[in-house]
Order: structure tokens, then C-alpha cells, then sequence
């Protein structure tokens, strides 16, 4: 039986889908979408830029004597329709984007919640460059980068750490702007239920003007690849767990011609090395070019597609890579725009992704499944990927609970009323 998170997850991809075409108001406001899916066109009352916490109290003030609800959205990646908010008042969040304050002695870092991972990564480089132990972020979405901190709170998000809780386990503290326009700290100790609330809870208790997270120390890693069967996976995630690995990811093939769809994939995990390792000047990685052919066999030839892409990163096993940057991910923007013409599509068309939680003992089953509804609803599956989570034990709307396989699917959504329906019952 679906549990509650499901039942999230499917009704903000569903809100999403449905909503395509019928959300916009009669308001003479701008009209705003996510920048993936772009199936969440909605009218707004106006944007503010704010680029401080007083430009969130003041945002949240006029909305009130207005009225109005508020909305708000960092890089604009979310696609279950809760950035905007028809005929509200919408922040947009990135010029909150400066780092605040670093105590290198515990590890911790104060950002605005409108500074997104790049810039993070990027700035504890730059400010520890030479130390013999530098800090780094413990993890971050994966698939794409310009995404905020405070949004990353909003969603509770997890990255590819094997053991790894939500985000929930790296922040210490947070600062929200409430409804009345009044700051709360909020900490496990101060605050606490709102901190419990506010971290997963979507926006609706709040807009967080900053965030504390921990850190932990930046290590070297070897990525070790095989391909393998899913069968194999829960196993074979168990055994680098076991051996110490710190990150992984089975990302499955997706060519619903093959035996091999859903059920091979492509087993990428990373372990730490000596700290006094040599790090190569330079290693096999994709070009901008290679991921964009990639991205155009994902749709055209996806057998090829999967072969290209596990040939690839069979060959750099054995690579090493630092713990933070290798969380980073190359993403082409808006790419559908140019792979439609590519395609020669007869209408505009986007992926869009959904995220599923299975106990780990039940994934095989699942996947069969999945197989079969996909089929039955002639869903196009783009890409794919398996990681594990732990449990969450602290923020309310926990949906990690229990160490879950966390499996992903982005569908080919077609932006027709009929390619919509498609993917609605497809993504039900």
C-alpha cells in the first residue's frame, strides 16, 4: 500500500502535470515556471528580488496587508509546483547569496539560503586553499547544481551517500522569516518543533533566510564502477557499506525493447584514500558535447545510450576525486528547446522526475512492477537511478522512514493535453 510520502510525491508531480496550461490567473503579473519541466507556468502577483533577511520581512508584510500569499524559489529546479503560488507575492531568492561566517574550529558555515552549491563549494576552496584539512559540504542533490541551500532545506534532500541521512543531519541552526514577518532562530535546541517543521515542510511555515550547516573534513576517493544486475544491487551496496565506501549509485538502463531495462545498471560507489595521495591533473570525464549525444540518444537510441554511457564509466574505475566536487553535476540547460528540433518533434516536450521509496529487500519486485505499468502506459523513461538513505529521526514530515532505496525515474512528457494525461497515469 502507498504510504503518505508516496501519496506527496505522486500529488506534486500530479499537481504539476495536471496544472500544465490551467494554473495561470486573470492577475496582470508575470508568469514564472520551473526550469526543467516547465509544466508549472503560473501567474504571480509580482516578483521580489530580496537580498536580505529585512527584503523577506518586508516581502512577507506587504503580502499580508495585501492579502496575498508568498511564494518563493532559489534556482527554480522543484517541479512539484510548490516554488510558486497563483496571484502571490513570489521572492526570488538569489540574490540572498552571500557566505555569512565560517568557524573553521567546529566545522560549521552560515550561508544565505539563496546561495546555491557551486557557490558554497567554491568559496571553501578558495578560502582554504593550502590548509592541510580543509572542510567540505557532507552532500548535495545530484543531477544538477544551480539549486539552493534553502531550498535543499525546504525539500529535506539527500544526495548519494550510502548511510547518509536527509539533509536534516548536516544543519545546525537556520534563520526563518515567519508569517507575521518576525525572524525565528531555529536549532534542535531553540526552536525546536519549527525546526522540525520547517525542514521538509515545503515553504509552509516559513521562508528561511539562512542556514548553519556542518561540514565534514574533505577527503580524496577512488570511484570503483561494475555493471550488474538489480538483483544484485541491495547486496552489492551492502558490501561497499561494509568496505567503507562512502557514496554510490546504481543508475539502470532504459530501453523498454531490452531485457536489460530496469534491471541492469551501471554500479558507481566511492571509497576513501589516503590523504597523501596523488590527485591526477587531469582524467576521462564527458564533455559538454559527449552529454549532450547522450542526451539525444537517451530519447533516440537508448540501448546505445546505455552502452556509451556504462562504457564510459567502466573506464574510470580507478579514478580519484575529491568528496565534495565529485558531488558535482553537469547539466545543460534547457536543452529540450535544441533536442526537439534534433528530434523533429511535432510539439515542445520536457523530462520530468519523480522520486519512489521501497524498502530494500522489496526493490526487485517493485521494478517488475514498474516494468509493467510503464509498458501499459507507453511511459518513456529518459533516465534513471537507485541510492539509499537513512533514517530520519528528526524533522516531522520525515519521509526517509526507514533506510529506504530511493528510486528515481525521469519520464518523457510530451506538452500536449494528450501526452500530459499519458504521463499523469504513467507517473500514478
Amino acid at each position: 500500500m502507498p504510504t503518505r510520502r508516496e501519496f506527496l510525491i505522486a500529488g506534486g508531480v500530479l499537481g504539476g502535470l495536471a496544472g500544465c496550461g490551467r494554473r495561470l490567473s486573470t492577475a496582470d503579473g508575470p508568469q514564472l515556471n520551473d526550469v526543467q519541466s516547465q509544466l508549472n507556468a503560473t501567474r504571480v502577483s509580482r516578483v521580489v528580488r530580496a537580498d536580505s533577511i529585512d527584503a523577506l520581512r518586508a516581502a512577507v508584510r506587504t503580502a499580508k496587508a495585501d492579502g496575498r500569499s508568498v511564494s518563493i524559489a532559489g534556482g527554480r529546479h522543484a517541479m512539484g509546483g510548490q516554488q510558486f503560488g497563483t496571484d502571490a507575492i513570489h521572492v526570488d531568492a538569489t540574490s540572498l547569496n552571500r557566505v555569512l561566517r565560517f568557524d573553521r574550529d567546529r566545522g560549521l558555515v552560515e550561508v544565505e539560503a539563496g546561495v546555491q552549491w557551486p557557490e558554497l563549494i567554491d568559496y571553501l576552496w578558495r578560502v582554504q586553499a593550502g590548509e592541510p584539512r580543509p572542510w567540505a559540504i557532507v552532500q548535495k542533490q545530484t543531477g544538477a547544481d544551480r539549486l539552493s541551500i534553502g531550498g535543499a532545506l525546504s525539500a529535506n534532500v539527500h544526495g548519494r551517500g550510502l548511510t547518509f541521512k536527509p539533509i536534516i543531519q548536516d544543519v545546525e541552526t537556520f534563520t526563518l522569516v515567519d508569517a507575521d514577518g518576525d525572524v525565528r532562530v531555529c536549532s534542535r535546541r531553540e526552536n525546536g518543533e519549527l525546526f522540525s517543521l520547517a525542514i521538509g515542510g515545503y515553504g509552509l511555515f516559513g521562508l528561511i533566510a539562512s542556514v548553519t550547516l556542518r561540514l565534514t573534513p574533505r577527503r580524496k576517493i577512488e570511484r570503483i564502477v561494475e555493471v550488474i544486475d538489480l538483483a544484485a544491487a541491495p547486496a552489492a551496496f551492502d558490501t561497499r557499506i561494509r568496505a567503507g565506501f562512502v557514496y554510490g549509485d546504481f543508475q539502470y538502463a532504459t530501453d523498454a525493447s531490452s531485457t536489460d531495462f530496469l534491471r541492469k545498471g551501471v554500479f558507481s560507489c566511492y571509497r576513501p584514500i589516503d590523504d597523501g595521495a596523488s590527485m591526477p591533473a587531469q582524467q576521462r570525464e564527458l564533455s559538454g558535447d559527449d552529454w549532450r549525444r547522450l542526451l539525444y540518444l537517451s530519447h533516440a537510441d537508448k540501448k546505445r545510450a546505455f552502452m556509451e554511457y556504462a562504457t564510459y564509466y567502466l573506464t574510470t574505475t580507478g579514478q580519484r576525486y575529491w568528496s565534495d566536487t565529485h558531488q558535482l553535476s553537469y547539466y545543460v540547460g534547457d536543452y529540450h528547446r535544441a533536442l526537439d528540433r534534433q528530434l523533429g518533434a511535432g510539439a515542445p516536450a520536457t523530462e520530468m522526475i519523480t522520486e519512489i521509496y521501497v524498502p530494500r529487500g522489496a526493490l526487485a519486485g517493485f521494478m517488475e512492477d514498474v516494468d509493467s505499468g510503464l509498458g501499459e502506459h507507453r511511459a518513456s523513461v529518459i533516465y534513471g537511478t537507485i541510492r539509499l538513505i537513512g533514517r530520519d529521526d528528526e524533522s516531522f514530515l520525515a519521509w526517509a522512514r526507514q533506510p529506504w532505496a530511493c528510486v528515481i525515474f525521469n519520464l518523457h512528457v510530451v506538452h500536449t493535453p494528450e501526452g500530459i494525461a499519458r504521463a499523469t497515469d504513467a507517473f500514478r
